[in-house]
């Protein structure tokens, strides 16, 4: 996990010489920050830099067809798949499930990092 930055504390905003669009600019500005980089509400906020996000994209998804076809035979009015058709599909259940799986991991990594 990559070490979060610091960041130097913004100053008050003066309110002498300001006017008050002025002030309340600065001063939501100043705010912004501060809850951004973590300044304020101890901590809980923070912004995430680039740095941070160490995850890897996801790899490319195995699954692009189905090679089942639906092909069957209809034995006693009952339509049954035949035994290549039915090993295709569980193939590719197989394959999107490792794919599913592999999507989660890398989204809970990332909501680790973020959370972090």
């Amino acid at each position: 996990m990559a070490r979060l930055p610091n960041f130097a504390a913004v100053p008050n905003i003066p309110l002498s010489d300001l006017n008050n669009w002025q002030y309340s600019t600065l001063n939501a500005l100043k705010e912004n920050v501060e809850l951004l980089t973590g300044a304020r509400s101890g901590g809980a906020l923070r912004a995430v830099t680039k740095a941070q996000i160490t995850v890897s994209a996801p790899a490319a998804q195995n699954m692009t067809t189905v090679t089942a076809q639906g092909v069957g035979y209809t034995i006693s009015g009952v339509s049954v798949p035949a035994l290549d058709d039915y090993n295709q599909l569980l193939s590719n259940v197989q394959t999107l499930a490792n794919d599913v799986a592999s999507l989660r991991a890398t989204v809970n990594s990332l909501i680790a990092q973020l959370k972090a």
